[in-house]
Formats: structure tokens, sequence, C-alpha cells
């Protein structure tokens, strides 16, 4: 029977996947998907930056320090791919490592060590429920910070991706036709990579910011191998990353290895599966023509 520990750390890891797996589903189609990598490694100067600020990780400046460089890592990016025609490979690798590297060295020059943001966090994250996390309200357990921190990212997300379904739909298969019909292209990508970058700094404490990457790009991808209609890729894309969760979590506990890796081991696992399943439905359609003429 499932405890209320394991039953509040599914749901977190359920919330973070839903969110990354509706917004990588256009990072998949836009190919634009290590440019989520970048803003999810890019951000954390902004994390500090907010911190030093409001002396504290819980703020609202943290959210707006991760949006503020996430837009601006993907300026930078298209600033030097776009304007100074260097590769897009190479632009992403620059300001990501550059922008990470100077996150580093702002948490070891300006934190002296008792803030709560480390290194570890950030790149690895811890899924498990604590004491320090449940949220005790008279004898009552209402819940965790973790949750209640990824639950409002999620329905914004939710909300984004439903109102706005037409204008992401848009620019992710037809950005050229979306400019000749006068619709403005790159109110729509900046914020897009601004909600990129809050749910992954939301993510950051749970999966952390390597992990994070995991749940942008592997289910979305799955889901893409399986169905190249936008509405059922976000359907799969969710239904594979919750698989991924709930079987991951339970395989974490059987080994006795972190919750996250395990979740993106499986869901690399499922996307395995789906590259045999599109080979072997490619090869049939093959020799059903085949026999067709």
């Amino acid at each position: 029977m499932i405890g209320i520990n394991d039953f509040l750390t599914l749901i977190t890891a359920l919330l973070i996947a839903w969110s990354c797996s509706l917004l990588g589903c256009f990072l998949v189609l836009r190919k634009v998907v290590m440019v989520g990598d970048a803003i999810s490694h890019s951000v954390l100067p902004g994390i500090v930056i907010a911190y030093l600020v409001s002396s504290n990780f819980n703020s609202g400046f943290i959210l707006i320090g991760a949006a503020v460089f996430g837009v601006f890592t993907t300026f930078i990016i298209d600033f030097l791919h776009k304007k100074l025609k260097l590769q897009e490979d190479a632009s992403i690798g620059i300001t990501f490592t550059w922008l990470f590297a100077l996150g580093v060295i702002l948490i070891a020059l300006f934190t002296d060590g008792n803030a709560d943001l480390d290194q570890d966090c950030v790149l690895f994250g811890e899924l498990g429920i604590t004491f320090l996390d449940k949220i005790i309200i008279d004898g009552r357990l209402y819940g965790t910070r973790s949750m209640w921190m990824i639950l409002p990212v999620f329905i914004l997300v939710l909300l984004f991706v439903v109102f706005g379904f037409k204008g992401l739909q848009i620019i992710s298969f037809h950005e050229e036709f979306a400019q000749s019909k006068g619709i403005n292209v790159s109110f729509w990508h900046y914020v897009f990579m601004a909600l990129v970058s809050i749910t992954t700094v939301m993510s950051f404490e749970s999966v952390g910011a390597i992990l994070v990457v995991g749940l942008l790009v592997i289910p979305p991808a799955t889901a893409y191998l399986l169905n190249d209609k936008l509405i059922p890729m976000l359907w799969i894309s969710c239904l594979f990353s919750s698989i991924a969760c709930v079987t991951g979590y339970y395989a974490s506990i059987y080994f006795d290895v972190s919750v996250s890796s395990m979740i993106i081991v499986v869901a690399g696992c499922f996307f395995l599966l789906a590259i045999l399943y599109s080979k072997l439905s490619r090869k049939k359609m093959e020799i059903i023509d085949e026999k067709a003429f």
C-alpha cells in the first residue's frame, strides 16, 4: 500500500514531469532542444543574484532572476548565431558554459557556504521527502514545500499551452508564415523561453538542472517518434513521463539509488523501445507497399 511520503513524492515528480513534457514538445518541434539545455544551466547566475538581493531562496525574486537570465541566454544565442553568423551549436555551448561557470563562481564568492544553494542541489537535486520539507500546521500535513512550489508553475504552463496553443502551434510548424501574417514571433519565443526558465529553476531542488533536461527532452522525443501530430504528441509525452516517474520511483527504492536518476533511466528505456517500434512499423509499411505493387 502506498504511503503518504510515497504519494507526496510522486505528486511532486509528476507535476515536474508534466510541466517539462508539455514545454518539451514545443522545444522538440522547434528544434531548439539544446537551447532548453542551455537555459537549465545558464539561469544559475540569475538565481544567485536574486538570492543575494532577497537573502531568501524561496522568494519571488528567484523566479524573476531565472526568467531574466533565461531570456538573456536566448538573446545571446540568437545574437551570436543570427547576427555574428556563428554556428548554432557553438553559440549554445559558449553561452551556457560561460554563464553556468559564472554562477558557480558567484556561489563560491558571495554565499560563504551559508546559503541553501549549492552545486550539488543545482546539478543533481533530491526528490525524497524530509521532515523539514513537510508543511505541518496544527498537527495536520498539508503537503510539502516542493509540491506547492511546482504546482503553480504547472498550472501556469498548462494555461499557457491551452490559451496560447494556436500561437505556439504556428511558430512551431510555420515560423516564416507566422511572420508574414504579422504575428509577433519574437514575443512568443521569449515568453516561451521565460516559462522554460521558470520551470527549470523550480525543478532544481527536486530533480536538478542536469536531470530536468532529460524530462524536457526524452518524453517529448519519445512521443514524436510515435506520433507527428501536436495534440496527441502532448498527451503521449505526458503519459510516458508519468509512467517513467512511477516506475522509476519504485525501481529506485528497490535498487536503493537516486530517484531522479532512475526516472530518467526508465524514460530512456521507453525512448529505445519507441525507436524499435518505429523501425518495425516503418519496415512493415514498406513490405505492405511492396506487396501492393
